[in-house]
């Protein structure tokens, strides 16, 4: 595989493979309450939320390290413009180790 600056490969058995994997519907975007992506998108469809910071109401997601509240701010914006699969294009493998990072650093990259 050639590598290519400023991509990430991800691979692993669950069919991430190639360049800027992004994460699968049952995916956890919140890795502190287990709150899958599935379930943040289908919340937003569903309530229509005038902003993001309401999902934690229902959901608790983005409330425990606070890691992934860009992403759900992400989603959000995606589901609110329309977009019929909002995705995230980031590899679970990667959005780990970057939360890792995170909580060691208190710092985003």
């Amino acid at each position: 595989m050639v590598h290519r600056p400023g991509y990430k490969s991800a691979t692993n058995g669950r069919g991430y493979t190639g360049y800027n994997a992004s994460m699968h519907d049952d995916d956890n975007v919140c890795l502190c309450f287990h709150v899958s992506k599935r379930k943040i998108v289908n919340y937003c469809k569903r309530e229509k939320p005038a902003v993001a910071s309401l999902i934690s109401e229902c959901l608790s997601a983005g409330t425990g390290c606070r890691w992934c509240v860009p992403f759900i701010e992400k989603l959000h914006q995606q589901c609110m413009d329309g977009v019929e699969a909002p995705d995230l294009p980031v590899s679970p493998e990667e959005y780990a180790k970057q939360r890792a990072a995170y909580r060691k650093t208190g710092e985003r990259d």
